[in-house]
């Protein structure tokens, strides 16, 4: 009688391609050139004016001069437009009121739109229906800018920095977005906390955040987005020019309305290329989200429940 000795069976890597369905063809090799080349082309199509925007701001006069505009092959990188813009002007200051309502802002909406998307999931919440409706209501109609400036103006607003954050301080479709992902939560662990005496600040604090961190990521990266980009709202309700974000400053240079204060004379005198300056601030305003989105990347994927539920 002899021994049957079972050989192992290999496994996949775990970075191997999972198995192609029997149904799915095999792709070709020009289709698979196709698709590098579609691919090739977008990343060029995105890059390729970032690139330009970045060598720009690190170009000389001379150099910016030479190339009639906006530079593509670097000769020489200085960072004397940098230096000047983070000297401690007025778009040092700009920056950093940028942060503080970026980073104000995106809290405090975080907060109320949790708040909300949570008392709306439990559907047997006092106001439910009504409240959904309400929101629903003010995807579709709204009162419109004088009336919202009549508002703002009243509540005396203008000229404070509230006005950057209140009148854009919650979206009703990432509202939504955290009530159905919520709601995905197994009612069995909402019921076990409340067994346990969990009210509801701590079910929501332990057991509902922790189990939608993905969903978080993204709705804080929508709102930090949304507050760092915004100019309109300071363009409407700030008329002094020290208050102004990042944004309006660019905006300002772009069109070439004013330098900003303490570079006129830069400019004037040879020392500073105007292109070059606003080369600099674009890449300012495009920096945190640039820094920002690769981490927040790998949760965009991910849209299924990280919890489960033990028998």
């Amino acid at each position: 009688m002899t021994a049957v000795i079972d050989e192992p069976v290999a496994t996949p890597h775990r970075w191997a391609a999972p198995a192609r369905p029997a149904w799915e063809e095999e792709p070709s090799r020009a289709g698979l050139a196709g698709k590098g080349l579609v691919l090739l082309f977008a990343c060029l199509a995105v890059l390729f004016p970032l690139w330009i925007i970045v060598v720009t701001s690190l170009s000389s006069r001379k150099t910016i001069d030479e190339a009639g505009g906006l530079v593509i092959v670097p000769k020489g990188v200085t960072f004397i437009a940098y230096q000047e813009l983070l000297g401690g002007g007025q778009v040092t200051r700009a920056a950093v009121i940028s942060v503080l309502v970026t980073v104000t802002g995106t809290l405090f909406s975080m907060a109320v739109s949790v708040l909300c998307a949570y008392g709306l999931s439990r559907t047997g919440s006092l106001g439910h229906r009504g409240i959904l409706m309400t929101l629903l209501a003010t995807m579709f109609f709204s009162a419109g800018l004088i009336p919202t400036y009549l508002l703002v103006q009243s509540l005396g607003l203008t000229d404070s920095y509230l006005a950057l954050i209140l009148p854009s301080a919650v979206s009703v479709f990432n509202i939504l977005v955290l009530r159905g992902f919520f709601m995905g939560i197994s009612p069995e662990l909402i019921d076990s906390a409340r067994i346990d005496g969990a009210g509801d600040f701590r079910i929501l604090w332990q057991i509902v955040m922790p189990l939608s961190r993905a969903v978080l990521a993204v709705i804080t990266l929508f709102y930090a987005v949304g507050y760092w980009s915004a100019w309109f709202n300071a363009s409407l309700y700030l008329n002094n020019q020290d208050m102004m974000p990042l944004q309006n400053v660019m905006i300002q240079l772009v069109q070439k309305q004013e330098a900003p204060v303490g570079l006129g004379q830069a400019i004037r005198t040879g020392q500073l290329s105007g292109l070059a300056i606003q080369m600099a601030v674009m890449v300012m305003a495009l920096l945190p989200v640039a820094v920002l989105s690769p981490f927040v990347q790998k949760h965009f994927k991910k849209g299924m429940l990280t919890g489960a539920v033990k028998g």
